[in-house]
């Protein structure tokens, strides 16, 4: 157990200095550009661990200079989890062949690799913190073992899935890809707006560069919001904004070039995109309604149960108040899609019923 605790520690820091070191290049060169309110060199490094921290999912207080204004951020891109996912998910690999045969529990590696990512990932918020921005490093674990877990779990030995998981990870991936097919054809109609924000940001070449990568990361973020849009319950950009088919209350919108894509006023017509949702709880019906009724409701509960998840991640406040909130709804979003799957689901179910009588 020694070894493997060993091991197990010393990929867990590689694999941490292999995200920490360019995000270190990114806040150097934009300290350097930028400039620094103190010139102290330690903000660099300070910035690497928060767009490290970040990309955990985990948020941020904030005290906005010059008068310290509360501020809070915990709008992350949920694309920026994919870096420590494939991270740890190739660290953990070398782990495994490097103890082969010094292990008879991969379950046993699996989870001290992931409680020392995690103890390390909250020290490193816990000593992060400054006057103007403080990880809220008691969050860190939450995410942080969820993302280690997660990806160990795809490596090795792995635990086979329910098979109402497997139905409901494919619904819910026939959801997110519809909405992300649907985002593509949005920015496309309005690829002159998205292009115009870009160009009054005047961010330079590595500017440019960058901006293109947060707004990649943001890409899953959008794709729940257009869920949410067709489904029926919108998204806000901003506190007391509401952006649905059927009311449209926008202020001023933050700079970010996928924010082009938003409707200018109210569309009834994208409720029809409703048929869609109740379409995947007929699909989910007809695919589990052979296995019992159990295998339904589970099948059912887990697609709910993501999207509360989904929703959770994509939305939050940026930095100022006024961005208080961004994003979908958590639990109208969640209620929705319980609604209309649900109603799928239902007549699907009886309709087979009364067929097989």
């Amino acid at each position: 157990m020694q070894r493997v605790l060993a091991v197990s520690l010393s990929h867990v820091i590689r694999s941490i200095a292999f995200l920490v070191l360019p995000f270190s290049f990114i806040a150097l060169i934009a300290w350097a550009t930028a400039g620094s309110a103190t010139g102290n060199t330690t903000d660099p490094i300070r910035g690497a661990i928060w767009i490290f921290l970040g990309a955990h999912h985990i948020p941020f207080q904030l005290a906005l200079p010059p008068t310290g204004i509360a501020g809070y951020l915990t709008f992350l891109p949920i694309g920026g989890i994919l870096l420590p996912f494939f991270i740890i998910r190739s660290s953990f690999n070398r782990i495994l062949e490097k103890l082969k045969g010094d292990y008879h529990d991969v379950n046993a590696v699996r989870l001290s690799f992931s409680i020392i990512y995690t103890l390390i990932v909250t020290l490193l918020a816990f000593l992060s913190s400054s006057v103007a921005v403080t990880p809220q490093w008691y969050l860190a674990p939450l995410s942080t073992f969820l993302i280690s877990l997660c990806a160990t779990i795809s490596v090795g030995q792995r635990l086979a899935p329910s098979r109402a998981l497997r139905v409901a990870t494919r619904i819910f991936a026939v959801l997110l890809g519809a909405a992300f097919i649907t985002l593509a054809i949005l920015i496309l109609i309005n690829f002159a707006q998205v292009k115009n924000i870009t160009t009054s940001l005047q961010p330079g070449i590595f500017g440019g560069l960058l901006l293109l990568l947060l707004n990649i990361l943001y890409l899953p973020n959008a794709a729940v919001a257009v869920a949410a849009y067709f489904s029926g319950t919108g998204l806000a950009v901003g506190a007391g904004t509401l952006i649905s088919p059927f009311w449209y209350h926008l202020g001023q919108i933050p700079a970010l070039p996928l924010l082009g894509v938003l409707p200018v006023n109210r569309q009834p017509l994208a409720l029809i995109g409703i048929v869609f949702f109740v379409a995947l709880g007929v699909l989910l019906a007809r695919i589990t309604v052979q296995y019992g009724i159990q295998a339904v409701l589970q099948s059912y509960l887990f697609t709910v149960v993501a999207a509360t998840l989904c929703a959770y991640f994509a939305s939050g406040s940026l930095i100022t108040s006024e961005m208080g909130a961004m994003g979908v709804s958590i639990w109208k979003f969640a209620l929705s899609l319980a609604l209309e799957i649900g109603i799928g689901l239902a007549a699907t179910v009886l309709i087979l019923n009364k067929a097989q009588k």
